[in-house]
Protein backbone atom coordinates (compact mmCIF):
# COMPACT_ATOMS: atom_id res chain seq x y z
CA UNK A 1 0.00 0.00 0.00
CA UNK A 2 1.56 3.25 -1.30
CA UNK A 3 -1.02 5.85 -0.33
CA UNK A 4 -1.26 7.78 2.91
CA UNK A 5 -3.86 7.48 5.04
CA UNK A 6 -5.25 10.26 6.35
CA UNK A 7 -6.24 11.24 10.22
CA UNK A 8 -9.43 12.94 10.45
CA UNK A 9 -9.26 14.58 13.90
CA UNK A 10 -6.38 15.86 15.94
CA UNK A 11 -6.00 13.69 18.43
CA UNK A 12 -5.08 16.61 21.05
CA UNK A 13 -7.80 18.78 20.04
CA UNK A 14 -10.01 16.70 17.78
CA UNK A 15 -10.20 19.51 15.00
CA UNK A 16 -10.07 18.71 11.50
CA UNK A 17 -7.53 21.41 10.29
CA UNK A 18 -4.44 18.77 9.41
CA UNK A 19 -1.80 19.08 7.35
CA UNK A 20 1.53 16.60 6.40
CA UNK A 21 4.20 17.83 8.05
CA UNK A 22 7.51 17.92 6.43
CA UNK A 23 9.43 15.58 8.62
CA UNK A 24 8.63 12.30 7.14
CA UNK A 25 6.50 9.54 6.19
CA UNK A 26 3.42 9.94 8.82
CA UNK A 27 3.83 13.16 10.28
CA UNK A 28 0.90 15.40 10.19
CA UNK A 29 0.35 19.07 11.87
CA UNK A 30 -2.31 20.76 13.31
CA UNK A 31 -3.06 24.12 12.64
CA UNK A 32 -5.97 25.04 15.64
CA UNK A 33 -3.88 23.66 18.31
CA UNK A 34 0.03 23.88 16.66
CA UNK A 35 0.99 20.69 17.37
CA UNK A 36 2.63 17.62 15.39
CA UNK A 37 2.08 14.25 15.85
CA UNK A 38 3.10 11.20 13.54
CA UNK A 39 1.36 8.26 12.66
CA UNK A 40 2.20 4.87 12.90
CA UNK A 41 0.83 1.25 11.53
CA UNK A 42 2.45 -1.38 14.25
CA UNK A 43 0.72 -4.77 12.48
CA UNK A 44 -1.69 -6.99 12.93
CA UNK A 45 -2.92 -8.67 16.51
CA UNK A 46 -1.80 -12.45 16.50
CA UNK A 47 -5.44 -13.00 17.94
CA UNK A 48 -6.42 -12.40 14.50
CA UNK A 49 -10.68 -13.18 13.45
CA UNK A 50 -11.91 -16.40 14.90
CA UNK A 51 -14.54 -18.88 13.76
CA UNK A 52 -17.74 -19.51 16.00
CA UNK A 53 -19.39 -22.66 16.09
CA UNK A 54 -21.93 -21.63 13.36
CA UNK A 55 -18.72 -21.11 10.90
CA UNK A 56 -19.02 -17.35 10.64
CA UNK A 57 -16.38 -14.76 11.86
CA UNK A 58 -16.68 -13.53 15.18
CA UNK A 59 -15.99 -10.63 15.10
Amino acid sequence: MSERAAPFHCPYCGDEDLRPNETGHGAWECAACNRAFQLKFLGLLTRGVQRNDGGGEDI
